[in-house]
């Protein structure tokens, strides 16, 4: 893609609206797990991974419970391939719609789960962000995380040290653009945070339909494109 040619040609879900959105519900969501739900992040696992490791050798009986959501990932990424696999059978629905569709019943169900049922809700929330992360890997050309900042971080450090170095203006917009990803995650995690102590377990709607409001808007765009 040469600069300045923006999104010319792409799909709306690889827009960078659509990334904008969807990192704001990443950061919502990792908010809600931690004020509402036992103070875990259930997007990235690797922090699951390190408590295992550290639970497994001191012999911790609930060290396999960590295993929970790193599985329920798994399965998440298993099914967002199962759904773009079968996308012919989708028809007219898109896949990536699809996903975004049983993300937020995941979320509607997560609203109505007492506290009692926290380890669940998180497993969940983890197969949710799998098949949103999975399903949405790219804005404009650009591989980015919509659930995650340290990959966006070291990408837009990347592309605006190239800018210092060459002065390339499509190095300035794409690096500003992945920060631009990373604030609205913290925008998305700072509300997440101040509505879930407003709302509490019922936040998990505001997430699901943000990612309802999405699906409809890559309807209305395909809809609209030639």
């Amino acid at each position: 893609m040469r600069a300045g040619d923006g999104c010319a040609g792409c799909r709306p879900a690889d827009s960078l609206q659509m990334g904008l959105l969807l990192a704001a519900t990443g950061g919502f969501l990792d908010a809600y797990t931690y004020v509402a739900r036992g103070r875990v992040f259930a997007n990235a696992q690797t922090g699951n991974l390190v408590l295992l490791g550290l639970r497994a050798f001191e012999a911790d009986p609930q060290a396999l419970r960590y295993l929970v959501p790193v599985c329920a990932f798994v399965l998440g990424i298993v099914l967002s391939e199962f759904l773009k696999a079968r996308k012919r059978a989708l028809h007219p629905v898109n896949w990536r719609q699809a996903v975004l569709g049983v993300e937020a019943l995941v979320l509607v169900a997560a609203a109505f789960l007492p506290e009692a049922w926290n380890n669940l809700v998180n497993a969940g929330i983890s197969f949710a962000c799998a098949m949103q992360v999975n399903t949405f890997r790219a804005f404009e050309g650009n591989l980015y995380a919509t659930t995650m900042c340290t990959g966006n971080l070291r990408s837009g450090t990347e592309r605006l040290w190239r800018y210092a170095r060459g002065r390339d203006q499509e190095d300035l917009r794409v690096g500003l653009q992945y920060f631009a990803v990373i604030g609205c995650f913290m925008l998305g995690a700072g509300l997440g945070g101040l509505l879930t102590q407003i709302l509490r377990l019922r936040a998990a709607l505001v997430p699901a339909g943000l990612l309802l409001a999405a699906a409809l808007v890559m309807c209305r765009e395909e809809e609209e494109r030639p």
